[in-house]
């Protein structure tokens, strides 16, 4: 896919840095988010021959959840920027033998889909990055039927999800963070106000617009070796060290282990996270 068009930073990044990574390290990303993503599937309640449109799909797991339960009376369209992660879900749904999903390298933002052939748009993580999110989800709001639904699962603020700000302010003292994005940047923070994502719906065409919060515990690893490890390729700590100095590295990855080792447990290392659980209607 080309980098054009009003999201182009994003396709470049999620086609050259993030996307082979996040494919590389998918068995670990499927156990972290699974549960919060099941939780926004059941709100989402997909139903037998329905179709529905997956949002930032990424591996493809969601997409085969649901297809699952819509069974092969319905369909799933796994929209996503990030080539090698397309490949990737497409890959499973071969192996699982799941012919009513398929897979499509579109801009969500910009993409021709059928004006009102679709029952739902989901996504779990994948809509925070649009440049011009009231022009994207009108866009997806036009591909729905009236009375089609969409369902979200989106990060709160940094300071309720310590499991990617801890390890951020961990390795603060031995490498130069980035300064801080604008709250309404592109990003995994982009819609941690619920006010404003209240709005995009609306502005969007979407009505009966609600956010629940739901909060827990995220698993980085079963040893702090897997969390370690976890932490220093995905997320904010992966982009900061990628070009780091290796004695910069050395450090942050040791700070970091102090860090994951304090919130070890027989179950593994766990840290809290907090989401919002977004609807609408059209």
């Amino acid at each position: 896919m080309e980098p054009s068009g009003p999201n182009a930073e994003q396709i470049e990044y999620w086609n050259k840095q993030a996307g082979p990574v996040w494919v590389s390290n998918a068995a670990a990303m499927d156990q972290l988010l699974a549960p919060i993503g099941l939780a926004a599937i059941e709100r989402a309640a997909p139903r037998a021959g329905e179709r529905v449109i997956d949002v930032g799909c990424g591996n493809g797991q969601t997409s085969l959840q649901l297809a699952e339960r819509v069974t092969p009376t319905g369909a799933v369209l796994g929209v996503d920027i990030s080539t090698p992660m397309l490949e990737r879900a497409r890959e499973r749904a071969r192996a699982a033998g799941v012919s009513h999903v398929r897979f499509e390298n579109a801009d969500a933002q910009t993409h021709s889909f059928p004006p009102g052939a679709f029952d739902l748009v989901f996504s779990r993580f994948g809509v925070m990055f649009f440049v011009e999110p009231v022009a994207a989800f009108a866009n997806l709001a036009r591909a729905l039927r009236p009375g089609g639904r969409v369902t979200f699962v989106c990060w709160q603020a940094p300071a309720q999800n310590p499991w990617l700000r801890d390890p951020m302010l961990a390795i603060a003292k031995h490498v130069t963070l980035p300064p801080p994005a604008s709250p309404d940047a592109p990003g995994p923070f982009a819609f941690a106000d619920a006010a404003r994502v209240r709005g995009i719906l609306e502005r969007a065409g979407f009505s009966n617009v609600g956010l629940e919060a739901r909060t827990g515990e995220i698993t980085l690893g079963k040893t702090v070796d897997e969390a370690l490890q976890f932490s220093l390729q995905v997320g904010p700590v992966g982009a900061v060290l990628r070009d780091a100095p290796e004695r910069a590295r050395a450090a942050a990855g040791a700070a970091i282990r102090e860090l994951l080792a304090s919130r070890a447990t027989p179950n593994g290392v766990a840290m809290p996270y907090a989401v919002w659980i977004a609807t609408g209607t059209r």
